[in-house]
């Protein structure tokens, strides 16, 4: 389903939007299903915490094939080509995993704001696809609202006291502008929260030729530079 204007504005304006389709809850299961078998097989790359317990899966586009068919399907391309234009590729090198929260996590004091890229003019839109309710208590996202537009706000600036969470739905997804400052809560819990992570991003018209750390997903590749 596409963005409607009135959500393109929203998304101008604020930094984010939860997109209007969810994943079935069959597809969650099989999501589920394809990072916990390689969590329990320990499949590289992966990330452990300190316990040495894996607690993300990295290259979620190399794995499953499920991951591939949900990344590409119209639920998700659909409403990011009303923001992104018609030419899109995800990037492997930014995101592209899956995450888990553990029961009782306190690993942290308190929301660790973040932008995910630096500079504006090559910021990516990311995707977080929640497949647990994700709640206050287990730690949801939480964002602060229109901080896309600002350049480099200090860490103790008054801004951050307007942090908001953004409660979700198993199967919902949020997109977020990844300058937008935005963070996850701390899973008090006695369950787990599980979601991936994505980037996207329009084609650069100007980069030319194969881009190896990019996968084209929708439309082409077009090169407007004029060296030629």
């Amino acid at each position: 389903m596409p963005l409607t204007p009135e959500h393109v504005q929203l998304f101008r304006h604020n930094g984010f939007i939860k997109l209007p389709t969810r994943l079935s809850g069959e597809t969650v299961s099989q999501l589920k299903d394809a990072i916990w078998k390689d969590i329990r097989e320990e499949i590289e790359p992966v990330v452990r915490d300190s316990t040495g317990q894996v607690v993300r899966i990295s290259n979620i586009w190399g794995r499953s094939p499920i991951f591939r068919d949900v990344l590409v399907s119209p639920a998700v391309l659909d409403p990011l080509e009303c923001v992104l234009g018609p030419n899109i590729e995800l990037t492997k090198n930014r995101h592209n995993h899956a995450t888990l929260r553990l029961a009782g996590e306190t690993s942290a004091a308190s929301v660790s704001l973040h932008r995910d890229v630096l500079q504006w003019s090559r910021t990516i839109l990311s995707v977080i696809f929640y497949l647990e309710e994700t709640m206050l208590e287990n730690g949801c996202t939480h964002v602060v609202p229109g901080t896309h537009l600002l350049s480099s706000p200090s860490k103790t600036s008054a801004i951050f006291d307007q942090i908001v969470p953004v409660p979700m739905s198993a199967g919902g997804m949020l997109a977020i502008d990844s300058t937008l400052y935005h963070g996850v809560g701390i899973n008090r819990t006695d369950g787990t929260r599980m979601s991936m992570t994505v980037g996207y991003h329009s084609v650069d018209e100007l980069s030319g030729g194969d881009q190896p750390k990019r996968v084209l997903v929708r439309g082409e590749r077009l090169y407007m530079g004029n060296d030629g």
